[in-house]
């Protein structure tokens, strides 16, 4: 049997995500729902009836798209139901404390933001982001988009973690009318995963999330990359004081060494290989600091995030009143990874025998015949696998063995090419009209000559939610005439 008044101080909301996939694979957010469940505690024969009318997502948040009949019912039984007088009651008191924790953070924020324009001016045009809006429009403390996250037996190391954020797609919000603006959605963690795809800021405070779980001092960076363009990224403090940023979009990552402006340069300094121009603010669950530094350049920036006179801390209690596991305006607790329900092999087969047909129907239209090499074909499996692990660990092997196998595999006197991609879709025809558009993999899938030989092999790598990672790769081989 279940304590209702245990089950009635539990605040956290049950998140519903409608997701709409087409016949492509495409997913599109419809909608998303934070259903308060606790009615049935009060329900005289514990099952209640719920209708709840969902809206749409960003710049629809406020148009309906229709209404989800819920049933309600406790498993185990409830040991004794409550009166529908105390549930309401617990309810409206948690709505107003809510109100009232909300109301000091936006005071205290403010307050904060008086304070730090008044160290520098100029400070008004750097990228502090204290609020952000979620998919329903609703505007919450940055800092509640992040939580620590294990992720079970599912990913294994950081790098792999990067990898796994690194292959969910890419989209940015849509934006309706013109101007050139960046519509402002940062989804929910739950909105993210189910969608599979999302903007740069989703790719972020997942990564975030995943390096705090595995125990790193991790940050989500909010500033501009070249031409000014908004942008975030992930930052990690060393116990040594190494600072490392983590792009979540490509997964690479790279050791920040700060210029010293005052420094006569002896010689030309090289120009970092970071991609990151300014950086206004950095935050995690915890911490939100605002960088006060005379420049907001990244290259001069120090991130000694414990001094004071280079990065405006925010109260941590503060934070903590609105965005601590628990507290009644935070996010519910981040869901579980799920492991992927792909079959890898079966995935890469059926994605190569629809290449295979493709490329011949392409060729046949060009009046060119086509034999496929399958020995050839296997032989690529190798190099798919280093240039996955090399996304993965940083780490380059194998490429001797691959090298070799290719040489046997290829008679005096033939000409060998290969022309490795990389994809985080699993469409083949969508693929194979990007491939063409390389004129180097167009050479080779269209090539003529003596004794020509195709071959492909795909390669369909697996992470959690789904996602997964498609390499292709074409080559031909054959006899030079020239």
């Amino acid at each position: 049997m279940v304590d209702a008044t245990t089950m009635l101080s539990i605040c956290d909301p049950v998140h519903m995500v409608l997701i709409k996939t087409d016949t492509f694979g495409e997913t599109t957010l419809v909608a998303s729902y934070f259903l308060e469940w606790r009615s049935v505690l009060g329900a005289e024969n514990r099952v209640t009836n719920v209708a709840v009318e969902l809206l749409g997502v960003g710049t629809e948040s406020k148009v309906s798209v229709g209404v989800l009949n819920i049933k309600l019912e406790m498993y185990p039984q409830l040991n004794k139901t409550l009166s529908q007088e105390i549930v309401n009651t617990q309810l409206a008191l948690e709505r107003q404390k809510t109100a009232e924790k909300e109301r000091l953070f936006l005071v205290y924020a403010k307050q904060w933001w008086r304070e730090y324009l008044q160290i520098r001016p100029s400070h008004n045009t750097r990228l502090v982001k204290i609020f952000a809006q979620d998919e329903n429009g609703i505007n919450r403390p940055v800092c509640s988009y992040i939580r620590p996250l294990r992720a079970g037996r599912l990913l294994d190391t950081p790098r792999q973690a990067a990898r796994f954020v690194n292959v969910l797609g890419y989209e940015r919000a849509p934006v309706i009318g013109g101007g050139g603006g960046k519509q402002e959605q940062w989804c929910t963690l739950l909105a993210f995963l189910c969608r599979n795809k999302g903007d740069c800021e989703d790719h972020a405070n997942l990564l975030c999330s995943l390096l705090l779980g595995y125990g790193l001092e991790a940050f989500v960076c909010v500033g501009t990359k070249a031409k000014g363009v908004p942008h975030t990224w992930v930052m990690t403090c060393g116990t040594d004081g190494t600072i490392t940023f983590w792009e979540s979009l490509t997964g690479h990552r790279y050791i920040h060494n700060p210029i010293n402006p005052d420094d006569p340069p002896l010689v030309e300094q090289p120009k970092p290989m970071y991609p990151y121009r300014t950086v206004g603010c950095v935050f995690n669950h915890q911490k939100f600091l605002g960088n006060c530094q005379p420049s907001d350049a990244v290259e001069v920036c120090v991130f000694d995030l414990h001094d004071e006179s280079k990065w405006k801390p925010m109260s941590g209690e503060a934070i903590k009143s609105v965005c601590s596991p628990g507290a009644t305006t935070s996010l519910p607790p981040f869901p579980p990874l799920c492991a992927s329900t792909i079959d890898a092999a079966g995935i890469s087969n059926e994605i190569e025998l629809q290449l295979r047909i493709l490329v011949s129907e392409h060729r046949k239209d060009l009046g060119l015949t086509t034999v496929w090499d399958d020995q050839l074909s296997y032989l690529l499996s190798p190099a798919l696998a280093a240039y996955e692990l090399e996304r993965t660990t940083s780490i380059s092997a194998g490429n001797e063995e691959f090298q070799d196998a290719i040489r046997r595999a290829v008679p005096d006197g033939h000409t060998f090419k290969g022309f490795p991609i990389h994809f985080v879709y699993r469409n083949a025809r969508r693929a194979f009209s990007t491939c063409l558009r390389s004129p180097f993999c167009e050479e080779i899938i269209c090539c003529r000559g003596d004794q020509v030989r195709l071959a492909v092999r795909v390669r369909v790598f697996t992470y959690p939610e789904s996602a997964c990672a498609v390499w292709i790769m074409f080559a031909c081989k054959y006899r030079s005439v020239l």
